[in-house]
């Protein structure tokens, strides 16, 4: 298949459809990085260059050669302590309490199939589909190892990067830095773009040029963040939407993270990602071991679109799992903004009534349905139903529910304590609390320690205890504060708590998907402060933001499929005058730009009128016909809503018969000039037929000159153009 061992030339090539990847094991057994690109033949190690580089140090086996230096060469794992002076991957501090890593290599192997990471998620494929390329390093003088993995899907031009460390000294270790993936560009210019935002305002578009220092985004928060999201790309200066080389790098991890990226003395790129440095120091005892989560990596060279696709395509097929991974999901009525804390049973079951009116197919009750939970101040982590409240116990007010022909789902903020609940009464040492110190609040509520199992297990019994009383067939899975006074009264090291944190979340999720495999599961934290390519492994879909604004939500769709799939991508219908933002849309805008996702509504149906009954009677038609082709279809970027008029984008089919082009204007001028959305990935000089319209359309004529936007006046239009290709 894909991966190639050539023992003259001591090259390890890994080969996919479309690219090639390329290392060497050199004359002193250092593994350099040779070649990351467009799929090509033969040994490329002419591309290392060799000369007396000053101050640029040289191993001791290269004894007068002044021309080898491991502060130049491009290498695939750099470690501290071996003269390259850039930023490492590796810093371990050794049991003399050095910190020195000299890993050379030792053995690789070739397997079938793709490695997984016990304990972590991580891509999936079967033994035709994928190659496992194992490669250990070892430092000849501590003992310790390095095994490198590498995962290689062909046909989604896909690479994985993990890294095990293993303690094979005679003494303790700590390792202080990891960086599963490296990438060390020789030549070129290049860009980094990076997704930044805030609560409600997520995966904001950056791009800036690489230069000389570092550009470092990343997390202390605990969590993957509203404000850096664990995902980058490193584009050539000219690449486009359509053509030019380009790299993505997600790591497959929902903790504190940090990506790097800079050019050295000598202008070439290296670009790392993996844990953050500030709050990790993990120990390792002589025989353990420390696996680090893994890194989706893919190559383009026909730019941004061509590359989103290939992460689109392998994160819906092979790190999604279970019943909803390719299904269409059943579209919902959350209860949230339609009542907040203030609700009953009864009004409750009205609301669904008036969902089930409208041909809407599922019922979420969210936050307050437990405990004394009639504010955000208490109740967090007393996981018992208030029948008090809901004039009934759980199970029948799900069958009742059912009983209209509606799916039911709940909210749960499992990882989370009140200090005004019976838990954190009973056991206040559960929560993240620095002894001595008074803790930081955020929404009134503090973190459990999830590194400790006693504390996961009894939340997931409870959490099961309420979703044993009736037929719940979607969870909504909540965390809405970033984690600060980190300490485990049984951790063995502090530096080791926030990874433990998200392995006790990792268990605790994947024990839930293996005892209920039909429930849904869409990840949340805030909106999308954990929106990542770790939760989607329990969770397809993930809440994209708690901002509804649909004009605000183009910009952070935008943002966001760049890395992630439409099919994990939670969006909803809500009120106008919008919640957030007071913006007010018609319903016509806010179906339109929730139907590039997971499609639903959050608002009081009791509060808008018949005329806007029927209209959404008619977009969940329009939806149910559209939803296979924003599930499955190819996805284009047609405008950029940061600069252009209008926010643009499209859904095409695998066949390329069919076709999805909605738009949204953005901004409105007196006079208003005519743009053209040019549409892109259907069959060359076709005939395409608009389903609404019946007219026929070249779909050459479509991508060259584009289709006009209506220059209608009033803010905030919305349209949506469905091709067809017409039967010869």
């Amino acid at each position: 298949m894909g991966i190639v061992y050539d023992e003259n030339n001591k090259t390890l090539t890994l080969h996919t459809k479309n690219t090639t990847y390329q290392m060497q094991v050199d004359r002193y057994g250092f593994l350099l990085h040779l070649y990351y690109g467009k799929r090509a033949e033969g040994c490329m190690d002419y591309l290392l260059t060799y000369y007396d580089r000053g101050f640029s140090g040289n191993p001791y086996e290269a004894g007068n050669d002044k021309t080898y230096s491991m502060d130049a060469l491009p290498q695939e794992f750099p470690s501290l302590g071996t003269g390259d002076y850039r930023t490492p991957a590796c810093i371990i501090k050794n049991t003399d309490r050095t910190y020195c890593s000299d890993f050379r290599y030792e053995s690789h192997c070739i397997k079938e199939g793709k490695y997984d990471l016990e304990g972590l998620p991580a891509v999936y494929a079967g033994a035709r589909e994928a190659q496992t390329l194992e490669v250990v390093l070892s430092d000849r003088v501590t003992g310790v190892r390095a095994k490198l993995l590498y995962g290689v899907l062909p046909e989604y031009d896909i690479i994985t990067r993990s890294v095990r460390i293993i303690n094979a000294s005679s003494g303790h270790i700590s390792v202080k830095k990891l960086a599963p993936a490296c990438l060390d560009i020789v030549g070129g210019k290049y860009d980094f773009i990076t997704f930044y935002g805030r609560h409600a305002m997520e995966r904001n578009f950056q791009r800036m040029p690489i230069g000389h220092g570092i550009s470092k985004i990343g997390s202390l928060r605990g969590t993957s963040s509203h404000q850096y999201n664990p995902a980058v790309i490193v584009a050539d200066r000219e690449t486009t939407e359509d053509a030019g080389a380009c790299y993505a790098m997600a790591f497959v991890y929902s903790g504190g993270f940090q990506s790097e990226a800079g050019q050295d003395q000598y202008y070439q790129t290296r670009v790392l990602m993996g844990f953050s440095e500030e709050q990790f120091a993990y120990p390792l005892n002589p025989g353990e071991e420390f696996q680090s989560p893994e890194v989706i990596m893919s190559y383009s060279s026909e730019g941004l679109g061509k590359l989103s696709q290939n992460l689109h395509c392998c994160m819906r097929r092979h790190l999604c799992r279970g019943k909803y991974k390719e299904t269409v999901r059943p579209i919902l009525l959350n209860s949230w903004e339609a009542s907040y804390f203030d609700f009953t049973g009864e009004s409750l079951l009205k609301l669904a009534r008036q969902a089930a009116d409208l041909g809407i197919e599922m019922f979420v009750m969210d936050d307050g349905w437990f405990g004394n939970r009639d504010s955000e101040m208490r109740g967090l982590g007393d996981w018992k139903v208030n029948e008090e409240k809901l004039g009934c116990t759980l199970g029948e007010l799900i069958g009742k529910i059912n009983d209209m022909g509606l799916k039911f789902g709940i909210w749960v903020e499992p990882e989370m304590v009140n200090e005004d609940s019976d838990l954190y009464r009973e056991h206040p040492d559960w929560a993240f609390v620095i002894p001595g110190r008074r803790p930081n609040r955020s929404r009134h509520q503090l973190v459990l320690d999830f590194s400790r199992k006693e504390v996961v297990d009894y939340i997931y019994e409870q959490i099961c205890g309420v979703l044993d009383q009736g037929n719940v067939e979607y969870i909504k899975w909540d965390m809405n504060r970033s984690i600060t006074d980190v300490y485990s009264a049984t951790a063995n090291s502090q530096g080791r708590v926030l990874h433990d944190y998200v392995l006790g979340l990792y268990d605790f999720l994947e024990r839930i998907v293996e005892r209920y495999p039909d429930i849904l599961i869409e990840g949340c934290s805030g909106g999308g402060g954990r929106f990542d390519a770790g939760m989607l492994y329990y969770t397809p879909q993930i809440w994209c933001s708690d901002n509804t604004d649909p004009v605000d939500r183009l910009q952070i769709q935008y943002g966001t499929s760049f890395i992630y799939p439409a099919s994990s991508v939670g969006a909803h219908v809500s009120a106008s005058p919008n919640h957030q933002t007071g913006r007010c849309t018609s319903l016509k805008t806010r179906g339109v730009v929730a139907m590039a996702g997971t499609f639903g509504y959050e608002l009081d149906l009791g509060e808008i009128s018949e005329e806007e009954k029927d209209e959404i009677r008619v977009q969940i038609a329009q939806y149910k016909e559209f939803a296979p082709l924003v599930q499955k279809g190819m996805y284009y970027r047609l405008t950029n809503p940061q600069t252009a008029d209008e926010g643009a984008w499209e859904f095409v089919s695998e066949d390329q018969r069919e076709a999805l082009v909605q738009a949204v204007s953005v901004r409105q001028h007196a006079n208003m000039t005519v743009d053209y959305i040019k549409v892109k990935g259907l069959k060359e000089n076709t005939m395409y037929r608009e389903t609404e319209s019946g007219r026929l359309y070249n779909s050459t004529a479509l991508r060259e000159a584009g289709i006009p936007m209506p220059a209608e006046l009033g803010e905030y239009r919305a349209y949506q153009w469905h091709f067809v290709q017409e039967e010869a």
